[in-house]
C-alpha cells in the first residue's frame, strides 16, 4: 500500500503548494508504515520531480501526455485513479488549489471515497479511526472530521505544512501512461483555474500579493499596485468593487466570492476590509494595510498598518524596495 500525492507543475517546476502536499503525504505514509508515491501530469521537469525525494517521496509516476499540459478535470481524474489503482493507494493527498479541490471531489465520487478539504493537520489514527482537522467558516474555526471510507482523500491547506524537510534522497521517476478516452477531454478546461496575474505570477500560488481597492480612485492609478508588486516579486489582486467596476479583470478579485489566497505577505492598499474580502485573505501569514482612514476595519485584522494617503505612502515603499534590491 502507498500514499499517493498529486503534484502540480508550473512552468516546468513543482508548485510550492504541491511541495507542501508531498511533505504531508510522506509524513502520513511514515505514520501508516506505507510508502509515499507521487503522480505528476503534463509539462513538468523530470529533475524537479526527482527532487521530490527531499520531501520524502520515493517514486514519481509521470504521465507526460501532451494533451495533459492544459488542465482537463476528467482526464486528470482518470490518470490519478489509474495511478491509485496501480499503487493500491488508500490515501490520496492534494494541495487545496482550484485544481486539487476539483479533482479531489471528482475522485471521491469515482472511488467512493471520503474527502476532506482545507486540512491543516496530520491525521490522528488512534483506535483505528482516521481523523483530520480542517479550516472552516473562512478560517474562523476548525472542525475535526473522521474519514470512514476505504479510500481517504485529503486536500491540504496552503501554508499549513512545513516544506523544509530535506532527506537528501532522490525520487525515482517512472514513466506512466493511463488509457485515456476522447470522452475524458470532452469538457473544455476552466481557464480561470490557471489564470496568471498580469505580473506573470499565478495568484493562488503567489508568496506575496499586492492588492488594491477603491481608495486608489481609478484604474489610471493602478500603476502603484503594479510597480510595488514588481519591486517585491508579487502578484497583483483587487477587491470586489474594483473588479465590478471593470478597473481590473475578475480573475484578480480576491475575497469570499472571488479567489481565496494564503500568501506569506498580503499588502492591501485602499481596501476598507469588509468581511467578504477578509474571508479570502485571512489565511495570509502577514497582512499589511495601507489606508488613510484610521477606523478602517481592515486594521483589526492587520499585522502591520500604515495610516496615510496611498499616493504618498506607496511610492516611498516602492523606492525602499528598489533600494534593497540593489
Amino acid at each position: 500500500m502507498s500514499v499517493l500525492v498529486f503534484v502540480e507543475g508550473l512552468n516546468g517546476e513543482i508548485k510550492n503548494s504541491s511541495l507542501e502536499a508531498a511533505s504531508y503525504g510522506s509524513q502520513v505514509a511514515t505514520a501508516l508504515g506505507a510508502t509515499a508515491t507521487a503522480v505528476a501530469i503534463g509539462d513538468v521537469n523530470e529533475a524537479a520531480l526527482a527532487r521530490l525525494g527531499e520531501q520524502g517521496i520515493s517514486k514519481v509516476l509521470f504521465d507526460a501526455d501532451a494533451r495533459l499540459k492544459q488542465f482537463v478535470a476528467d482526464a486528470y481524474v482518470a490518470v490519478i485513479a489509474a495511478a491509485a489503482q496501480k499503487e493500491n493507494a488508500k490515501v490520496l493527498v492534494f494541495s487545496n488549489t482550484g485544481i486539487g479541490a476539483t479533482v479531489g471531489s471528482k475522485l471521491a465520487v469515482r472511488l467512493n471515497g471520503s474527502l476532506a478539504t482545507n486540512v491543516t493537520t496530520l491525521p490522528k489514527t488512534e483506535g483505528g479511526t482516521f481523523t483530520v482537522t480542517r479550516s472552516v467558516f473562512s478560517g474562523k474555526a476548525f472542525a475535526d472530521v473522521e474519514l470512514t471510507a476505504d479510500v481517504k482523500i485529503i486536500a491540504v491547506k496552503k501554508n499549513a505544512i512545513d516544506i523544509s524537510r530535506n532527506s537528501g534522497n532522490t525520487a525515482t521517476v517512472e514513466n506512466f501512461s493511463a488509457s485515456l478516452a476522447d470522452a475524458d477531454f470532452a469538457v473544455a478546461p476552466k481557464e480561470t483555474v490557471m489564470q496568471d496575474s498580469e505580473g506573470g505570477i499565478l495568484l493562488p500560488e503567489a508568496e506575496r500579493v499586492v492588492s488594491g481597492g477603491r481608495g486608489l480612485k481609478g484604474p489610471e492609478n493602478w500603476h502603484l499596485v503594479e510597480d510595488l508588486a514588481k519591486a517585491i516579486g508579487a502578484a497583483t489582486a483587487c477587491s470586489k468593487p474594483v473588479s465590478d467596476q471593470d478597473w481590473r479583470p475578475h480573475h484578480e478579485h480576491v475575497g469570499q466570492t472571488g479567489i481565496t489566497i494564503s500568501p506569506n505577505l498580503y499588502i492591501a492598499i485602499g481596501i476598507s476590509g469588509a468581511i467578504q474580502h477578509l474571508a479570502g485573505v485571512n489565511s495570509s501569514k502577514v497582512i499589511v494595510v495601507i489606508n488613510k482612514d484610521p477606523e478602517a476595519p481592515f486594521f483589526k485584522a492587520a499585522d502591520y498598518g500604515i495610516v496615510g494617503d496611498a499616493f504618498e505612502v506607496v511610492p516611498k515603499l516602492i523606492e525602499a524596495a528598489k533600494a534593497l534590491d540593489k
